[in-house]
């Protein structure tokens, strides 16, 4: 068991929402992994939520088994702020890689679009990978999944906003909610300086 070599899929989601967390996913299967199990698997965007849903539950119970894990990471919108997207994104994907707990020796990484792993990895970055290469294609729904349901929860103690219908992105009605209600601690304010300057 120890010996398993993996391959690992790296995406990120919420990399243009106007509130929330960016967040990054990261799923590992052994080299030989039948990915048929996850019925219509493809880029996360191109899903409906229910076959997201479906495909997330498949993986948490095969990571209950020990056939494959994942692991998603978060940068606030205060790290995007101060920091940039682009490095909230290379530390929640740091994070990720290291919550897999594997051996970097036994890895091969492949990563959708701009993304890049540190440097130490064997790794690919693919063009449109989260359309291409399944195991992208899984870190891309359960990044999705898990964002979309922590969206979901702060709509609870934010409901003015809106946030389980768009989940934070820039739809008309949560830029009319923004205008209405002001700028919430969950809002990008680098993002908003057409919507709502800042002092």
């Amino acid at each position: 068991m120890t010996q398993t070599h993996y391959i690992v899929g790296v995406d990120e989601v919420g990399r243009g929402p106007l509130a929330g967390p960016v967040a990054v996913g990261a799923a590992a299967v052994p080299e030989a992994f039948d990915f048929s199990v996850f019925p219509f698997l493809t880029d996360s965007k191109k899903l409906t939520e229910k076959r997201r849903e479906a495909i997330f539950d498949i993986a948490l119970a095969l990571q209950t088994k020990g056939m494959l894990r994942f692991a998603v990471q978060y940068q606030s919108p205060q790290v995007i702020d101060d920091h940039g997207i682009e490095t909230a994104i290379s530390r929640a994907l740091c994070g990720t890689l290291t919550d897999l707990r594997l051996v970097e020796s036994r890895v091969r990484v492949f990563l959708d679009g701009r993304l890049k792993a540190p440097s130490h990895y064997v790794q690919e970055t693919i063009i449109r990978g989260d359309e291409q290469v399944p195991v992208i294609s899984l870190a891309s729904v359960v990044a999705k999944v898990a964002r979309d349901r922590i969206m979901s929860d702060l709509c609870q103690d934010h409901p003015q906003y809106g946030f389980s219908k768009h989940k934070g992105y820039g739809t008309k009605a949560h830029i009319e909610a923004i205008k209405k209600n002001g700028v919430s601690p969950l809002h990008r304010k680098t993002y908003l300086t057409r919507i709502a300057p800042q002092g």
